[in-house]
């Protein structure tokens, strides 16, 4: 077996999005490429976007490649496909109007080896009197249909106050969208499957209407739509206040966690492997003996070989671990 004893340090991805804006630059100080950038891919191994490792013995190759060729530094995990990815989005403007298929109907529907979409939202700033779209209105799939025929969006989408520091668990099939304003780390299925069902009729720099997917979305979509109910508890342990978002089986596959950090924290892993995302703050993560500086708009993969870990410093962390393989 290969020993991995250090993180895995990664590349960041950026997406231009008709909705981004310039936040990754302004408050996190990423050097993102001119225009309009959306999204910015922290942890991923997606086609659409995969990362490349900075360091160590496997410097220069994508996390995607990594996951294929290394299993041993994932805990040799069956899946086909990484599973998870982490993103921060900047909407600049309001994203579209959106639903995510689950496993079954993205492996009938879309490309091979494509997962479902289920996701969650730490929202890092919003701005005054920010919202969300997080569910709807109809009672069945039929009233679904009709509402979104008669283009009866204000009766049909369900409005949610939003402020920094508020979490939402986005399962498949849950309509929902991020407005203008609001900025957020993403926990997610690693899929990039989107089923627009309202775009606010935008055009792009072309003059055209972004494609929507009005009978995907009445496929997928959660008829009634319920909130999910959430175990969420927060512990003091040593310097840090931890708070646990979703873990399975609630979320089967995920758990996300937050730390807020002031002094240190030791950690034994509880998973095949650990993601990692500094939010602000400046301090180090310390692993057999090595000391590694992290700052705000850090992210990095804990492999399996590390088994235990310090955090210093004065930091807020968010944390993820896969649920059940793929």
């Amino acid at each position: 077996m290969n020993q991995l004893t250090e993180p895995l340090f990664l590349t960041p991805v950026f997406q231009p999005k008709i909705w981004g804006g310039r936040k990754l630059a302004t408050e996190f100080g990423y050097h993102i490429p001119d225009g309009k950038i959306g999204e910015l891919w922290a942890i991923s191994a997606h086609p659409h976007g995969p990362n490349t490792i900075k360091n160590g013995p496997l410097a220069g190759i994508t996390l995607a490649e990594a996951w294929q060729d290394h299993q041993d530094y994932f805990g040799h995990q069956t899946g086909k496909v990484f599973p998870l990815l982490t993103k921060i989005l900047d909407a600049n403007d309001s994203l579209s109007v959106q639903v995510h298929p689950d496993d079954a109907y993205a492996a009938a529907h879309e490309q091979p080896g494509e997962l479902g979409k289920t996701e969650c939202w730490y929202v890092i700033s919003a701005d005054p009197d920010s919202y969300l779209i997080y569910g709807h209105h109809a009672k069945t799939r039929e009233e679904l249909a009709d509402m979104i025929e008669k283009g009866e969006w204000n009766e049909l989408l369900r409005k949610v106050p939003v402020k920094a520091g508020d979490f939402f668990y986005v399962p498949s099939g849950t309509i929902h969208a991020l407005n203008k304003g609001i900025m957020v780390l993403e926990t997610q299925q690693s899929s990039d499957t989107t089923y627009r069902l309202y775009d606010y009729d935008r055009t792009d720099d072309q003059g055209h209407k972004r494609e929507l997917h009005i009978k995907q979305s009445i496929d997928v979509t959660t008829v009634p739509h319920h909130d999910p109910k959430l175990d969420v508890t927060t512990e003091t342990v040593a310097d840090a206040t931890i708070t646990s978002y979703v873990k399975p089986p609630i979320s089967p596959y995920f758990a996300v966690n937050r730390i807020e950090l002031h002094g240190s924290l030791s950690q034994e892993a509880n998973a095949p492997y650990t993601l990692v995302s500094v939010l602000d703050g400046k301090g180090q993560f310390i692993a057999d003996g090595e000391a590694y500086v992290i700052e705000k708009g850090t992210h990095f993969l804990i492999p399996n070989q590390i088994k235990s870990w310090t955090f210093t410093g004065e930091m807020e962390i968010i944390t993820s671990t896969p649920g059940k393989e793929e």
